[in-house]
């Protein structure tokens, strides 16, 4: 009835792994995910009303009670007012299913939700029976690793009008969110380069995939991607990828061929715009109309972004920093030094980012007070555009350009195919196709032919 309408959401979280409990192959995580932050996360919206029941599905049930007893120690225990033992979990324990996601998703409704953590090759066929069951899809990034199977998940998620989209945090960063808003101001875009490295010891988390499912790029360059495509959209668009790989290092660390390091070189075209508007922020009412009519025909511009998971232990997990330049102005990030260091006994020296997660619990009351941070942000913005869904309040369709979600998101999976397509190829240049010259989402990749 009415009442069920607008009880919270009911949460289905897909994938066991380091970033949704903490816990690896080896044991609890070593990285800056220790307490994992999927589940903490929902646990803390549970505890605050936002949502209801939760679940957690992997594919072996042999797992199974050593995630929970790794819960109880790094949670339960840790935190007041958080217990991880109401988590329901599939498949059964000491059994492998490899489909547990299908039974897992049966036990849900319409209108709750599911969280898809889980390699990058399985999560098409999750988020779809998901949304074949009506319920809302949150997706780790890259959401998936073709522009074919992207462009078919927004047209399921559109024909079950549920909500869609893909967790990228670096949205929620204050400082990377407000490098967005300036973006206007600084002119036709130039140049953009970015850097994102984990340790090499990282890949010992990821043997079961790296190499195999997916790469370092589909990884890390997939958020860097994400976070300039978001900054460009309308204003510019890539038109062709071309993409160069190390290697020596991961091959011999997971048994199999796998790329060390993996740089895309994206080639953009701005918006063909009078001078005097590409100056001013576009933003005003009245003007929105004539830019989107024009075509991306104007300058060039170009794109750099590498990621690597053969980096050094070193002050942070993972090095991330980027340069951006218009034709009006720069500016630059670091986002792994934030100015804030740390030393202890035993621990050594570590650059801390608590705007991204804050494990520390309150120092006087026990409490988890990681509620502010983008880590977090990013799920519970997801929780409530879903509530405000299923209350009608709005409609899926009301969050795109809000949300990343999968019908606005195409652009940056296109590039990371195309980049894998480049590799694959020798390092070929791909072409991306718009239906076009004023389209902003691509329909295709092709080998550029320079025949």
């Amino acid at each position: 009835g009415a009442q069920q309408k607008y009880m919270p959401p009911a949460v289905l979280m897909l994938g066991t792994g380091e970033y949704t409990t903490g816990f690896t192959g080896s044991g609890a995580s070593d990285s800056d995910k220790s307490t994992g932050v999927v589940a903490l996360v929902m646990l803390d919206l549970r505890r605050r009303g936002k949502v209801g029941r939760l679940g957690m599905c992997g594919t072996d049930g042999r797992k199974l009670p050593a995630i929970r007893a790794h819960m109880k120690a790094a949670l339960g225990d840790v935190y007041s007012g958080i217990d991880p033992s109401c988590i329901e979990t599939w498949p059964p324990d000491g059994v492998v299913d490899r489909e547990a996601y299908v039974a897992a998703a049966d036990a849900f409704a319409p209108g709750d939700v599911a969280v898809i953590f889980t390699p990058d090759d399985t999560h098409g066929p999750i988020a779809r029976a998901c949304l074949a069951r009506g319920m809302h899809v949150l997706l780790t990034k890259p959401p998936v690793k073709t522009l074919e199977e992207h462009r078919s998940l927004a047209a399921a998620a559109a024909d079950a009008g549920r909500l869609c989209a893909v967790e990228v945090h670096k949205r929620y960063d204050p400082i990377y969110r407000d490098a967005r808003d300036r973006v206007p101001s600084l002119g036709a875009f130039s140049y953009f380069t970015a850097h994102m490295s984990q340790p090499k010891h990282q890949l010992d988390t990821f043997k079961a995939w790296a190499g195999k499912s997916s790469d370092i790029s589909y990884y890390l360059n997939s958020h860097h991607v994400d976070f300039h495509e978001w900054c460009l959209r309308g204003r510019a668009r890539p038109e062709a990828v071309t993409a160069l790989a190390s290697d020596g290092v991961a091959s011999e660390r997971v048994g199999r061929p796998c790329e060390d390091t993996i740089t895309l070189a994206v080639r953009w075209r701005n918006k063909l715009e009078p001078p005097a508007l590409q100056e001013e922020n576009q933003g005003r009412e009245g003007r929105q109309e004539g830019a989107a009519a024009r075509s991306f025909t104007g300058s060039a511009g170009h794109a750099v972004y590498t990621s690597s998971w053969i980096a050094a232990r070193a002050d942070v997990h993972s090095q991330q920093r980027w340069f951006y330049m218009g034709h009006g102005g720069e500016m630059s990030v670091d986002q792994a030094h934030r100015g804030y260091t740390v030393a202890q006994d035993g621990k050594g020296f570590a650059s801390v980012n608590p705007l991204f997660w804050k494990p520390a619990r309150d120092a006087l009351t026990r409490e988890f007070t990681g509620q502010r941070c983008y880590g977090y942000l990013s799920f519970e913005a997801f929780v409530d555009a879903a509530a405000a869904c299923n209350a009608g309040r709005a409609a899926p369709e009301d969050y795109d350009g809000v949300l990343p979600t999968v019908a606005t998101t195409a652009g940056a999976t296109a590039i990371l195919e195309a980049g894998r397509r480049s590799l694959d190829a020798s390092g070929r240049t791909m072409e991306l196709v718009y239906a076009d010259a004023a389209a902003e989402t691509p329909v295709g990749i092709r080998a550029l032919d320079f025949s």
